[in-house]
């Protein structure tokens, strides 16, 4: 199963904003939408980082509660691991484990086109072993 599969049935609402943004914001931003983690964009839409929950209480751990006042740049990780539209599930996990990620923005030519979670990627996958286990009841019961 690919990624594509899985922004196909979860959707391609990804929420941003920019990397001037305060960390107070991104907390409110994180808080009201019940997501882990936000893409950070420039001024010219271009992808720069992701602030995730993680981060902030890195910052706030480090500066105490004036931390909140500082931008989203300074405390984003910028080095952002991507995964393709076209690429698998399997690979995608491997490569959050690997990296102890729980978040990829998913890139298509160039754009950004989704963004998945680890908890997407396992849904999708047990989804997928439970009906091949299926198939396999169907065909062992009925041969």
């Amino acid at each position: 199963m690919l990624i594509a599969h899985v922004l196909r049935d979860k959707g391609a609402a990804v929420h941003t904003l920019t990397d001037e943004a305060s960390l107070e914001h991104a907390a409110k931003e994180l808080s009201s939408r019940k997501v882990g983690a936000l893409v950070v964009l420039d001024l010219d839409g271009e992808l720069v980082g992701v602030i995730s929950e993680r981060d902030i209480v890195r910052e706030v751990a480090r500066h105490g509660a004036e931390a909140m006042q500082t931008k989203v740049a300074a405390a984003m990780t910028r080095a952002v691991i991507t995964a393709g539209i076209d690429e698998s599930i399997d690979d995608c996990l491997a490569r959050m484990t690997d990296r102890r990620i729980r978040h990829l923005p998913v890139v298509q030519a160039g754009r950004l086109a989704g963004i998945v979670s680890i908890g997407d990627l396992v849904k999708h996958r047990i989804a997928a072993v439970e009906a091949e286990a299926a198939a396999m009841q169907a065909y062992i019961t009925t041969h």
